[in-house]
C-alpha cells in the first residue's frame, strides 16, 4: 500500500478545515485559507512541494488562499470545472484525474451545496477503492452543507441536487474517509455539524440525519435556515475572479494618534473595539462597535459593518500582538480597509480631553430585580432563532440584523440586552448606544437564566 499522511489544519473562528495530501515529496493542499503561510513553511522544512491547490466550490465563507500558495510555491490552481473562476486554472470534471506523488485523486462532481461543487477521491496508483474523500461542503461529519447561498430561487434545485450527491457519496465504502471543510461553527452547515472534523462514509450512513429522510423532507428542511452572516454574498464574487495576492503574514496595523483616528472617524470609518465587555462599557470611543478580540472577532464584524467599511481599531494590550490577530481574521473574510489602531488606547484619547462614551452593564439577577418590582425595562434579546428558548415579552432580533432594524425598537423606555453569555449583549448594546437609545448590556449569563423566572412569576 502506498504511504501519505493527510494533515488537518482547522480555522475555528470559521468552523473550517483545510487539508494537506502528501504522498513522497509531493503535496496538494485542498480548501486553504488566506493565513496560509506557516503551513507552507512547514512543507518547505519538511522538503515537500506543494504540487496543486484544489478547491471543492467557490468559497462563501472566506477568502481563499488558493492564490497565496501558487505565488508562494508555482502551485496548479485546480478546481471545479463549473466554477467559472477568472484566473488560470486547471478545471475538473467528473473522473478527472491528477496524481500527487504514488496517488492519484479524482474529481467527483458533488453539486448541492453550490452549483459546481466538487469532492476528490484519494486512490492509490494500484489500490483502486478509495481511501478517502475531500467533501468540502456537501457531506459533513454529522449534517451537510446548506443550499441557499446562492440564492433563495435556486435553493430547491440545489436542495434535490445535494440529496442526490449526498446518496451517491454513501455508496463508497465503509471505511472511507470523509474529509468535509465545513463543520461545527460554520454557517455554512445546513444543521447542527458535530465537533469532530473527520469521519467515515460508514459512520455517516449509519448516523447522518441527512442520509435518514427521503427527498422530499430532505428539501423542505433546506427552507428557513438561520441567517449566514452578510459578508458571505462578498465571498464568492472575490474568489471567482481571484483575491489579492498578500504575499506573507500581515504587518499588523499602524499606530494612529487621536488626531488622525477623529479625521478618519469624521470621514466614515468605524472603530472597533476589541477591549472586553466591561472595560468598553465604562468609557469607550463615541460611536464604536464592542467587539472582544477571540475567536468570534472577525465573523461579528462579518455581520454588523458594511463591507468595505474602512476600520479603526481600539486594542487590548499587547497591542501589537493584538492587532496582527485581528487585521490577520479581518482579511480571512475579505475586510481589508484597517487604518490602524488609536495608539494608546482609550486613555491616550482622553488625556487629550475628548468625549467617550458609556453605558450601563448588569448580571441576569439584576433584571430579574427590576421585573420583579415592575420596573419598565424592555428586554431585546439578540441571539440566532435557532437558539432554545424565547424569553418571555422580549423583543427578538438577531445582533447579525439589528443594524438595519434599529427603527423596530421602541425608545419609550431603557432597553436591556441579553443573549446567551454576554458577548453578543455587549456588541448589541453598543449599537444602540450609537443610535442614542439608552441601554443596559446583561454581559454575564442571559437567555437560559431568565426564561424559567419570568415563567415562573419569581420576576412579577
Amino acid at each position: 500500500m502506498d504511504e501519505y499522511e493527510i494533515g488537518i489544519v482547522t480555522t475555528a473562528p470559521l468552523g473550517d478545515t483545510s487539508y494537506l495530501l502528501v504522498s513522497g515529496d509531493e503535496a496538494a493542499l485542498v480548501d486553504p485559507q488566506r493565513d496560509c503561510w506557516g503551513l507552507l513553511a512547514d512543507c518547505d522544512a519538511r522538503g515537500v512541494r506543494v504540487r496543486y491547490v484544489l478547491e471543492t466550490h467557490v468559497h462563501n465563507d472566506y477568502v481563499s488562499g488558493a492564490l497565496e500558495v501558487r505565488a508562494a510555491t508555482g502551485a496548479t490552481v485546480a478546481g471545479p470545472a463549473r466554477a467559472a473562476y477568472a484566473f488560470e486554472h486547471l478545471p475538473l470534471a467528473e473522473d478527472d484525474e491528477i496524481t500527487v506523488g504514488e496517488l492519484l485523486v479524482r474529481a467527483m462532481e458533488t453539486p448541492g451545496h453550490t452549483a459546481e461543487h466538487t469532492s476528490y477521491l484519494v486512490l492509490g496508483d494500484r489500490e483502486r477503492d478509495p481511501r478517502a474523500v475531500f467533501t468540502g461542503g456537501s457531506l459533513l461529519v454529522g449534517s451537510s452543507g446548506r443550499t441557499d447561498l446562492s440564492g433563495e430561487e435556486r435553493t430547491e434545485s440545489l436542495a434535490h441536487a445535494q440529496f442526490r450527491s449526498l446518496r451517491r457519496l454513501a455508496l463508497l465504502p465503509d471505511g472511507t474517509r470523509v474529509l468535509p471543510t465545513h463543520g461545527a461553527g460554520s454557517s455554512c452547515a445546513a444543521g447542527p455539524a458535530s465537533g469532530e472534523r473527520t469521519t467515515t462514509v460508514g459512520a455517516e450512513r449509519r448516523a447522518n440525519p441527512a442520509l435518514a429522510v427521503d427527498e422530499e423532507e430532505f428539501v423542505s428542511e433546506r427552507f428557513g435556515l438561520p441567517p449566514y452572516p452578510a459578508y458571505y454574498r462578498h465571498m464568492a464574487s472575490i474568489n471567482r475572479a481571484g483575491p489579492t495576492v498578500l504575499g506573507g503574514p500581515p504587518r499588523g496595523a499602524r499606530p494612529l494618534t487621536p488626531e488622525t483616528v477623529a479625521r478618519l472617524t469624521g470621514g466614515g470609518a468605524l472603530v472597533v473595539d476589541a477591549r472586553d465587555r466591561r472595560t468598553f462599557a465604562r468609557a469607550h470611543l463615541p460611536g464604536s462597535l464592542c467587539d472582544e478580540l477571540d475567536d468570534g472577532f472577525a465573523g461579528l464584524v462579518g455581520q454588523v459593518v458594511p463591507f468595505g467599511t474602512p476600520l479603526v481599531l481600539v486594542l487590548p494590550e499587547p497591542a501589537g500582538e493584538a492587532a496582527a490577530e485581528a487585521v490577520t481574521q479581518l482579511l480571512r473574510i475579505g475586510y481589508e480597509r484597517v487604518e490602524g489602531y488609536l495608539d494608546g488606547g482609550i486613555e491616550c484619547w482622553q488625556a487629550e480631553g475628548r468625549p467617550v462614551g458609556s453605558f450601563r452593564t448588569a448580571d441576569p439577577a439584576d433584571l430579574l430585580a427590576l421585573l420583579a418590582r415592575g420596573a419598565p425595562v424592555r428586554i431585546l434579546d439578540v441571539r440566532s432563532p435557532n437558539e432554545p428558548g424565547t424569553v418571555p415579552g422580549a423583543l427578538a432580533i438577531p445582533v447579525g440584523e439589528l443594524p438595519r432594524r434599529l427603527a423596530e425598537i421602541p425608545r419609550d423606555r431603557e432597553v436591556w440586552t441579553v443573549c446567551s453569555r454576554g458577548r453578543r449583549a455587549a456588541a448589541a448594546a453598543s449599537l444602540l448606544d450609537r443610535a442614542g437609545i439608552p441601554v443596559t448590556a446583561v454581559v454575564r449569563g442571559g437567555a437560559h437564566d431568565l426564561i424559567q423566572p419570568i415563567i415562573e412569576g419569581r420576576a412579577g
